[in-house]
């Protein structure tokens, strides 16, 4: 099980894992809901590097990019389910619009995105080569989404 981690000890113990020469992957997302799209692109992303860091946007973050009614779990529950995948190493929630400023932070070797992104429409892209990273598409088609799992709950009969 991973550790979900405040972001000075989260930049601690990528200190120690850089000493001990291992390299460092990074994804993020809402994790609203967890479903087999979720676990798919954190495993593919794990492949990746030695580590896998998860950044878990905040509530209020959530709110802003899902809208009303979301997120459905708190970002400490989100977390603790991410942070429970073998495949998961540390888990940070951040409270910014964008991972940016976190991954200046941490700098990753790779930075993982989804299927949803290509590599020219990664919106963190700039950040990732400024600092000479790399940019991974990993995990399967974008077929999976909380947005329509929640619409099939809706819909299902009672």
């Amino acid at each position: 099980m991973g550790d979900v981690l405040l972001r000075s000890v989260l930049l601690e113990r990528v200190a120690d894992a850089r000493r001990a020469g291992r390299t460092i992957a990074f994804a993020n997302g809402c994790f609203d809901l967890l479903h087999v799209g979720h676990v798919r692109y954190l495993d593919a992303a794990a492949q990746e590097a030695d580590v896998l860091i998860v950044a878990i946007n905040d509530d209020e973050s959530v709110r802003a990019l899902k809208g009303k009614g979301r997120p459905i779990l708190p970002a400490a529950a989100r977390a603790e389910l991410v942070a429970a995948l073998r495949c998961v190493d540390f888990v940070v929630i951040f409270p910014e619009s964008t991972v940016g400023p976190l991954l200046e932070a941490i700098r990753p070797d790779v930075h993982c995105k989804g299927t949803d992104y290509t590599l020219d429409s990664v919106p963190e892209r700039d950040v990732v080569r400024g600092y000479g990273g790399r940019i991974a598409i990993v995990g399967d088609p974008k077929d999976h989404s909380t947005r329509d799992l929640l619409a099939r709950i809706a819909e299902s009969p009672r």
